[in-house]
């Protein structure tokens, strides 16, 4: 660790009604796998045996993204239409030396060296991050500022979804154009079969699949490297790319289509993000054992074979140097290789997607959502089948309506290097505030960060009217949405306790007068003081308490799961009354029922036969008060009537539920 980490824990209340809040919240963590397992702890070191088997189970999952680049991105570089580049040796040789910089200072340092080691409880992603400086800047003016720049972080994240299996795929079965020159007519229908075949199998689950993600990631990474090695051997100039001094030369020589050529350059790095994302499924230095041992020499390998072939043979390599570094036999079976992996990458994201949205739920960012586990063994295996049709809806009019991954990759770089730019903001505050580093040795490092990122983003601001705007609609639409519902739901809150009578006062009045029953009713509330609305309806139109009465508030904490041991907080208020806090992490399933079954209370176990759960369901009215304006009161309304059910969220026994609803101003 870099420096002192302290543990910030931020409860989110989970409301009795359609969904949960919290203040303040961290922002989600953008998973491309959506796999949660167990964090391995680097303070523990692996076995020699264990390391190598962590360090290919990440090659399989967590670099199906950046694996992929080379497919498309040193095309692009210089085939842009709107700023193509001469091929002549000073841009080739700038063109790499610009790739092999940006991994080395994009990836290797400030992924893998730095904020790699910013772990929550083992867990790596923007919410990890967040949630260990949010506690150093709570008292600050800014720090609502950080706290948004998170939430958008994550917004960027869905455009970032459904871009990235339309270029992967598309491109990779382009190969068929130059492989089989008559399948060229094909590459739509084919690409859009594929896109819906990936959709249609989530609801099995990626367990199975993801046996096959490591062999063919390391089939595919070794084949790019030997093809790369059988090119540039024959070319050994192109070595020199590796010095910095010709990314340098590129800039003074061409300065203006040099900058315009970082739009390009970034799609090389694009994935980045995933290895601190993915950092809490296989360990910080597994990730960077695979990433520097294994794939950066492959990618390398593969852009300067490319670089090679440019050399040699001009623009007549332009149409794919990808894959015209393979012999003309050889084509067709590279072409399904890149497909299979495309696939992989596609389906990480995909994966994500469903396990970002979870977290945006639990962290009150979004309402309830059905949510279907895939697998009974690992919780992080989920299926969200809304949010898997939306993207699939999505992804293929992207392909049918820029055609091809040409025009897509002018939509793709703004959402990946927006995030980037964003880390590194949270980043300076993780250096300054809470591994205390000195400004002489952190303002260097933060300088050279944000340079690179702020250059990459302004470029790919240039894409904005070539199909930049797309990831920029999509992140400012789901932003909306994110922090309509935050705000709603604390706006809402804050009502329901306006008038919110204190529990003594209740049970000293309500205890001795009004009638016991036999059993168990639990009253699910979001604050843990004051009177459940559904406790007082039950009482006014059914005359009748129950002999145990349980208060039950679930919090969702900021760290990614929380221990057994500590999961109940009970609180004795007496005449058959008691307040019972259940925590979760953010990545775990609250299910109630299976936590009540090992909290010990007075009045023995808790027997779902006996017990009654009492929900409140709000009805929104839109009114003209302090908080929203009319506009997002109305969205709020629509989201609050389309979420899910408390009682399927919360799995709660179906025939042991009672829903009591009442009428909400805000």
């Amino acid at each position: 660790m870099l420096g002192r980490r302290d543990d910030h824990r931020v409860a989110t209340d989970v409301a009795d009604d359609p969904s949960h809040h919290r203040h303040d919240p961290p922002v989600m963590s953008v998973s491309p796998t959506g796999i949660a397992t167990t964090a391995n702890e680097d303070s523990h070191p692996h076995p020699p045996q264990g390391m190598a088997r962590l360090a290919l189970g990440a090659i399989g999952v967590v670099f199906g993204d950046i694996g992929t680049s080379p497919i498309y991105a040193f095309r692009e570089t210089f085939a842009n239409p709107h700023h193509p580049l001469p091929l002549d040796n000073a841009h080739i040789l700038g063109v790499i030396s610009l790739i092999f910089w940006s991994m080395m200072i994009v990836v290797s340092i400030k992924y893998v060296a730095i904020i790699m080691r910013a772990d929550n409880k083992g867990e790596g992603g923007s919410l990890a991050l967040l949630a260990l400086v949010s506690g150093q800047t709570k008292t600050r003016r800014w720090s609502r500022g950080i706290v948004l720049l998170g939430v958008f972080a994550t917004a960027l994240f869905y455009g970032d979804s459904m871009i990235t299996p339309a270029v992967t795929v598309l491109s990779a079965v382009e190969g068929l154009a130059v492989a089989a020159p008559a399948f060229g007519g094909f590459v739509l229908p084919i690409a859009i079969t594929i896109l819906i075949v990936l959709f249609k199998i989530q609801r099995s689950g990626t367990e199975r699949v993801g046996l096959f993600f490591g062999p063919v990631m390391l089939l595919y990474f070794g084949a790019i490297a030997v093809l790369g090695i059988m090119s540039f051997v024959q070319t050994p100039e192109v070595l020199q790319a590796l010095s910095p001094h010709h990314a340098v030369r590129f800039f003074f020589i061409d300065p203006v289509r040099g900058f315009l050529a970082l739009g390009s350059v970034v799609l090389a790095v694009t994935g980045a993000e995933a290895l601190y994302a993915d950092m809490g499924h296989f360990g910080r230095r597994p990730i960077g054992l695979s990433w520097l041992v294994f794939v950066l020499p492959a990618l390398m390998l593969n852009y300067m074979g490319q670089g090679a072939l440019l050399f040699r043979e001009g623009a007549a390599a332009l149409e794919s140097p990808f894959y015209m570094l393979a012999p003309e036999g050889l084509q067709l079976p590279l072409v399904l290789l890149a497909t299979a992996a495309a696939v992989i990458a596609s389906q990480a994201v995909i994966t994500g997607a469903f396990s970002v949205t979870q977290q945006a739920i639990q962290l009150g960012f979004m309402p309830r959502l059905r949510i279907e586990h895939t697998s009974a063994a690992t919780a992080g295996q989920i299926y969200i089948p809304l949010i898997n049709w939306m993207l699939m809806v999505m992804v293929i009019l992207l392909v049918l309506f820029f055609r091809s991954s040409s025009n897509l990759t002018s939509a793709y770089g703004i959402a990946v290097t927006g995030a980037m730019l964003i880390d590194t903001c949270l980043l300076g505050v993780a250096l300054t505030r809470l591994w205390k580093w000195p400004l002489y040795a952190a303002l260097p490092l933060l300088g050279l960060f944000f340079l690179v990122d702020g250059a990459y983003f302004l470029a790919n601001l240039t894409k904005v009217p070539s199909g930049g705007w797309f990831p920029l609609l999509v992140g400012f639409v789901i932003f909306t949405f994110l922090t309509t519902w935050s705000t709603g739901r604390k706006l809402m809150i804050q009502r329901l306790r306006e008038g919110t009578m204190p529990i003594h006062i209740f049970i000293d009045s309500a205890a001795g007068a009004a009638s016991r029953v036999s059993g168990t009713a639990i009253f699910m509330t979001s604050s843990p003081e004051g009177v459940p609305h559904a406790l007082l309806h039950n009482l006014k139109h059914n005359k009748v308490l129950h002999e145990r009465i349980i208060l039950l508030t679930v919090k969702i904490m900021s760290q990614p799961y929380w221990p057994e041991g500590d999961r109940a907080k009970r609180d004795d208020l007496g005449h058959g009354f008691h307040r019972l806090v259940l925590r979760f992490g953010f990545m775990e399933e609250a299910d109630v029922p299976a936590a009540l079954k090992r909290v010990e209370m007075e009045g023995g176990a808790f027997k779902m036969m006996d017990t009654s759960f009492f929900l409140s369901r709000q009805t929104l009215l839109a009114a003209e008060r302090p908080g929203m304006s009319m506009w997002r009161e109305k969205l709020f309304s629509w989201m609050l009537r389309n979420a899910e059910s408390a009682m399927e969220f919360f799995r709660l026994p179906t025939n042991r539920v009672v829903e009591l609803g009442s009428q909400v101003e805000i």
